[in-house]
């Protein structure tokens, strides 16, 4: 982050000069009136509470924001603070239409759900001020990133989505590098996939799957896994991928032989995951040589020799 502007939280500052207003306990509003965005009372939502802006400039109103969603005035059985663990905003900047938010380093210790609902209701309270569109978020200045190491970058309401009846996602862009097979189906050939949306609570593993699975945009590049493919799960532990599909993957095209097959499946995780080996299986079995010719009992790493234009890595 560039300069920064110090944000002080200290309750007995804060009303001393009259900048927190009455919206902890405030009725809860229609997306269309100005309001706060709190927890829900199970950590599963988020609450939209009435509110009034306070404050002159852009600087002040985001100020005073972020002073009363840390740290409400009253307490509710209804909602609570989206500042859980002791998270907080050390200091933020205005630079046109967005705002920068530095957090301290407790924002390292939230949960996948608790982290993005943090994010949702930052974002969407934030926003509502006149002349702000987007939010980025740092930690300790550095920038926040998403599971592929790439930064989340700038963030506006929309990226947020909750349907009725439904818990709230956030949904984001990123860049893929997949491989896919060639005309011959002896070879793999690499495609980069751009602004690939996709929601932040699917793991970019499965992600990568999943686009593997809707086959190659390009010309000259060929699908690889048979389109009634399934996932059957997905995870990731000390470095391993592991990922177990049903018994459709054995359907291959006849034309594409069976390292190939794997080795689009191995080398996209390991180029666009944060995986560095994969263990495939099928059905929950591993003990198994692929087409006869491929193991599958270890975990498997990265091979760029099959990749036409790619020399040894």
């Amino acid at each position: 982050m560039k300069r920064k502007k110090d944000v002080s939280f200290l309750l007995v500052l804060l009303l001393a000069f009259g900048l927190l207003s009455g919206c902890g306990r405030g009725e809860q509003v229609k997306q269309s009136g100005f309001g706060l965005y709190y927890l829900s009372a199970d950590k599963t939502d988020l609450v939209k509470v009435s509110a009034e802006k306070e404050g002159k400039t852009k600087e002040e109103q985001i100020k005073h924001v972020l002073d009363v969603l840390q740290k409400p005035k009253e307490e509710s059985e209804d909602y609570q603070s989206p500042f859980i663990k002791d998270v907080s905003v050390k200091e933020f900047e205005v630079d046109g239409k967005q705002v920068d938010l530095s957090f301290n380093e407790k924002y390292r210790s939230l949960d996948t759900t608790e982290e993005v609902l943090l994010r949702a209701a930052v974002v969407k309270s934030l926003v509502q001020i006149s002349g702000i569109q987007y939010v980025s978020f740092y930690i300790e200045r550095e920038p926040l990133l998403r599971s592929d190491k790439m930064p989340v970058g700038l963030m506006s309401s929309e990226d947020f989505v909750q349907n009725d009846g439904s818990s709230l996602h956030f949904y984001q862009s990123t860049s893929l590098t997949l491989y896919f097979a060639n005309k011959a189906g002896d070879g793999l050939v690499k495609e980069t996939v751009n602004n690939v949306r996709y929601n932040s609570n699917i793991s970019m593993e499965r992600l990568v799957i999943e686009q593997l699975l809707k086959g190659p945009s390009s010309s000259g590049a060929y699908e690889t896994l048979p389109a009634n493919t399934k996932i059957l799960s997905v995870s990731t532990k000390d470095q391993i991928c592991y990922v177990n599909f049903d018994q459709e993957l054995m359907n291959m095209k006849s034309n594409v032989k069976p390292e190939i097959l794997i080795y689009s499946i191995v080398n996209s995780i390991v180029e666009s995951g944060t995986a560095g080996q994969v263990q495939i299986s099928i059905n929950g079995e591993s003990d198994i040589r692929f087409g006869q010719s491929v193991p599958l009992d270890q975990p498997l790493s990265r091979n760029l020799d099959l990749v036409e234009g790619e020399g040894k890595d």
